[in-house]
C-alpha cells in the first residue's frame, strides 16, 4: 500500500490512459487534459484499456514517483463520468489497489454473538467448580 499522508487528495482520471506513458507524460496529461498542478502532492491514477492495469503519480515534494499493479484476474472499477477526473478517499483507494468495488464496498460477515446467551452462561457456571 501507498503511505499516503494526511490531507493529499487522490483523483481518478476518468477513462482509459495509454499505460506505455511514463512520469513525464502522465504529468504532462494532468496538466493540460485534468487541468491540475501535478506537483501539489496530490495522487492521480490512471486505468488502461484492459482494465486489468493501473498507474498512480505522485509528487511527494522531493520527487515524482510513479506506481503501477497489474490485477491477475478482475479488473479495476472505474467511474463514468463526464467531468474526466474524480475525487476519491485515501480509503477508497485501497479498496481499489485490492480490485474491491470502492464505490460499494462490502463488509464480510461477522458473527454477532459467540453463542446464545443462556447456553453461554451455563458452560461459564459449569466449568467454574472444574479444576485442571
Amino acid at each position: 500500500m501507498i503511505p499516503v499522508p494526511s490531507g493529499v487528495r487522490v483523483w481518478i482520471a476518468a477513462g482509459h490512459t495509454d499505460m506505455r506513458c511514463g512520469m513525464n507524460s502522465l504529468a504532462l496529461r494532468i496538466q493540460q487534459a485534468l487541468q491540475r498542478d501535478p506537483h501539489a502532492g496530490d495522487l492521480y491514477v490512471f486505468r488502461g484499456k484492459s482494465g486489468k492495469l493501473i498507474k498512480i503519480f505522485w509528487y511527494d515534494g522531493l520527487g515524482a514517483s510513479l506506481y503501477a499493479k497489474r490485477l491477475e484476474r478482475g479488473r479495476f472499477v472505474w467511474p463514468t463520468t463526464k467531468d474526466g477526473i474524480v475525487t476519491i478517499t485515501p480509503g477508497q483507494l485501497g479498496y481499489l489497489l485490492e480490485g474491491i468495488d470502492w464505490r460499494h464496498p462490502q463488509h464480510t460477515w461477522r458473527p454477532q454473538l459467540a453463542a446464545s446467551a443462556g447456553g453461554l452462561m451455563a458452560l461459564c457456571f459449569a466449568n467454574a467448580g472444574a479444576t485442571d
